[in-house]
């Protein structure tokens, strides 16, 4: 292997605190020249609070360093759909939309397409029915699944992610979503020309035995789980199976060392 994609929530912190021994293992992939990105689903703050949060916990990540389901989709929606975007997303995330038309919030019609994230405590009936009754109009707008995460561990114990509200929306309506995000292929592709290295040649570290792990070894990755974040004992009882278990990314160093013809080529 030469590359590594890691996840960061549940990984390298959890909440506001860092994981224990996360920035060593920042620093252990630098010296060792690794190429890396963090690849998140997180769509409830923009890159640049990312990298804050993080270098609060005394973990300097450059913006460009971390790969958010909201870059590919404005990529990809300056590709595919003509007009207004509505977006169902923290305000802090819209800045990373500045660059595309966007359609009025009060409106339920008109849109080319119609992007969801993690809305959090802000869904309602009222908001989760106006996504509907865009997505009813003819034809019907795009609709933009910025990852498909089922529920995430936050502080208070597990919530509710992208992926149900974009499953109730396409039941709907009746429009297939487009996903940006793990667990498709897609996204980790991008991450991977972005590194500039083969799938074989690159592993997926994560706390989500399906977002991240299920998804990177169905786009040829291998991926390896901790048992920090999200992580539940039942996940090793399932059909997908990681490449190996860590206690927390802290063991990384030690288990990469030890794989036979691992490390930069």
């Amino acid at each position: 292997m030469r590359a590594i994609l890691f996840d960061l929530d549940g990984v390298f912190y959890l909440g506001g605190e860092a994981i224990a021994g996360a920035a060593e293992v920042l620093a252990w992939v630098r010296e060792g020249g690794i190429p890396h990105l963090f690849l998140t689903n997180t769509t409830s703050r923009p890159r640049s609070a990312i990298a804050g949060k993080l270098a609060d916990m005394g973990m300097e990540v450059g913006e460009s360093e971390i790969l958010t389901p909201p870059v590919a989709a404005v990529s990809w929606v300056r590709q595919h759909a003509m007009g207004p975007v509505a977006l169902f997303v923290p305000g802090a995330t819209r800045a990373e939309f500045v660059a595309l038309p966007l359609l009025d919030d009060a409106r339920e019609k008109g849109a080319s397409a119609v992007v969801i994230g993690d809305l959090g405590e802000a869904w309602d009936y009222l908001t989760l029915n106006r996504a509907f009754r865009l997505l009813m109009a003819t034809p019907p707008p795009r609709l933009v699944a910025l990852g498909m995460t089922r529920y995430w561990q936050a502080s208070d114990g597990l919530r509710l992610d992208t992926a149900p509200f974009v499953k109730a929306l396409s039941h709907a309506s009746g429009v297939e979503p487009v996903i940006l995000g793990k667990p498709d292929a897609a996204f980790f592709q991008a991450a991977l020309d972005l590194l500039g290295v083969a799938a074989d040649e690159c592993l997926m570290i994560g706390d989500d035995i399906r977002g991240d792990v299920a998804g990177a070894q169905a786009a040829g990755l291998r991926a390896l789980l901790v048992r920090t974040g999200k992580f539940q004992t039942a996940d090793l009882d399932g059909d997908v199976v990681p490449d190996a278990v860590l206690g927390s990314i802290a063991e990384l160093p030690a288990w990469w060392r030890a794989e036979p013809g691992d490390g930069l080529a």
